[in-house]
């Protein structure tokens, strides 16, 4: 058999691996969009390196955007295979492609007219929300940790990777000329402590692993520092400064625990009162998606939940859906912290907030998380950068720009390492790193064959490998 890379190589975004067996089945890991390289990722996205009418099975390993967000563009381009995944990945899927089509539309709206005032014919948004509904009935959900058989020659099993709701290894088990080859793909892989999810679970050895690379040159600081960084940052905001934190956030999972912290700050009585807004309908929408999945969180929470019936919620916490609350934050002047999608400043109402609050050196925005390195939200970073282009309007920073590098989905090095560690090294035929820039993979390479594992590549886009 072989296995095509096609995106997420080298680069964090993108996700897309296809497998082609010999007897002509083609098995594709993962078909998330490119992101966070402007106009750029609208061709990037738009061509998929592969006719999605040929392609049997797709099974997903999480709901992120950059590994889910192109199933439509897929169904809407003839895919009629099976979606597999694990319950929460539907779950999540079913309010994050629609709301990515309503992104597109809006976004494609303003490109159009740019593109009208230099005479050009409007484009279309790779698809629409009826797409996005409609692509939905092939899902086919599994449970953790039960082998679920596609057909007599090919079965998966999904393993806990603490990353996201959902998220999971992909444990695949292909028969071909009589043998069994075992291939491991981790999808995005999580912190050993979560404060929400069950942690990485041990997965079973594989002959083959595909597995992720973001902070593979950096070790996250010791999360029982991250709480009290966190209240430090609301104090001096909004009770010294009386100003607002912002928190460019991603909707699903990033949110939802940053909002558990604030609730247990709030529960032992830190938290200043003060409001703290969660302004995205997404992330909203993700939360009640989180109340119904219990059975995927740790067991702090499941203790928590046993005098907290809400871990998401408390009195002073306000969820907005509409845009006009949404719009009223711009005028509000009182301190207040919020929490608002996208995390790379990409997309969403958080573009219109940091406008609107970046010029006041009373505000702070805080990044909790990884940004690419061509989006706004690394940009807003760099060192002694004192005007940034938002909106193509020029906004001069005065706000302080902090980071919180624990709050982080993705392990660092360490972590990863140590959840990879489960497997027997000599028995992995070959290790493919995906997921990470290229310079950031070959510090992680390294940090691999110092701990024993052999034969370790870096694919680059659309290379092909023999297994």
């Amino acid at each position: 058999m072989k296995i095509k890379f096609i995106g997420a190589t080298r680069e964090v975004t993108g996700s897309k691996h296809l497998i082609t067996t010999n007897e002509g089945k083609r098995i594709l890991l993962d078909c998330g969009m490119f992101q966070g390289k402007g106009i750029e990722t609208d061709g990037m996205n738009r061509n998929l390196g592969f006719d999605p009418a040929t392609i049997d099975y797709l099974i997903l390993s999480h709901a992120h955007i950059d590994h889910s967000g192109l199933i439509p563009y897929m169904y809407k381009g003839g895919f009629r295979g099976s979606v597999i995944c694990t319950n929460a990945t539907r779950d999540l899927c079913s309010i994050m492609l629609a709301d990515s089509a309503h992104i597109q539309a809006l976004d494609i709206q303003r490109f159009n007219e740019k593109r009208a005032k230099h005479g050009l014919y409007p484009v279309e948004p790779l698809y629409s929300t009826e797409d996005a509904e409609a692509c939905l009935k092939l899902f086919i959900t599994v449970a953790y940790d039960r082998r679920f058989y596609i057909n007599d020659k090919i079965n998966v099993k999904f393993t806990h990777t603490g990353h996201i709701l959902g998220g999971a290894v992909v444990n695949l088990e292909l028969i071909e000329n009589g043998e069994k080859v075992h291939i491991a793909y981790t999808g995005d892989i999580g912190r050993q402590h979560n404060r929400i999810l069950h942690p990485p679970t041990a997965f079973p050895q594989c002959d083959y692993l595909i597995t992720e690379s973001t902070y593979g040159d950096r070790l996250h600081p010791v999360d029982s520092k991250t709480d009290d960084e966190l209240l430090n940052i609301v104090i001096q905001t909004c009770i010294v400064n009386k100003g607002k934190l912002i928190i460019p956030s991603f909707a699903i999972g990033r949110t939802q625990e940053i909002v558990y912290v604030l609730n247990e700050l709030y529960n032992k009585g830190k938290l200043p009162k003060i409001n703290v807004y969660v302004d995205s309908p997404l992330s909203v929408n993700a939360t009640e998606i989180f109340r119904m999945h219990t059975d995927c969180m740790n067991d702090e929470v499941k203790f928590v939940l046993k005098y907290d019936s809400d871990p998401f919620g408390f009195n002073s916490l306000r969820y907005i859906k509409k845009l006009e609350e949404s719009k009223a934050l711009n005028s509000n002047n009182k301190p207040c912290i919020i929490i608002s999608a996208s995390g790379m400043l990409e997309a969403g109402r958080i573009k219109h907030h940091v406008a609107n609050n970046i010029s006041n050196a009373r505000n702070t925005i805080l990044i909790v998380g990884y940004c690419t390195p061509t989006s706004l939200g690394a940009r807003i970073q760099e060192v002694g950068l004192r005007n940034i282009s938002i909106f193509g309007t020029e906004h001069a920073i005065k706000a302080r720009i902090v980071k919180i590098e624990a709050f982080s989905g993705h392990g660092d090095y360490q972590e990863m390492i140590t959840f990879l560690n489960c497997q027997n090294k000599k028995q992995i035929k070959k290790t493919f790193l995906v997921h990470g820039e290229y310079d950031v993979q070959k510090a992680y390479k390294d940090e691999l064959l110092k701990s024993g594992f052999q034969n370790v590549e870096i694919p680059e886009v659309g290379e092909e490998f023999e297994l």
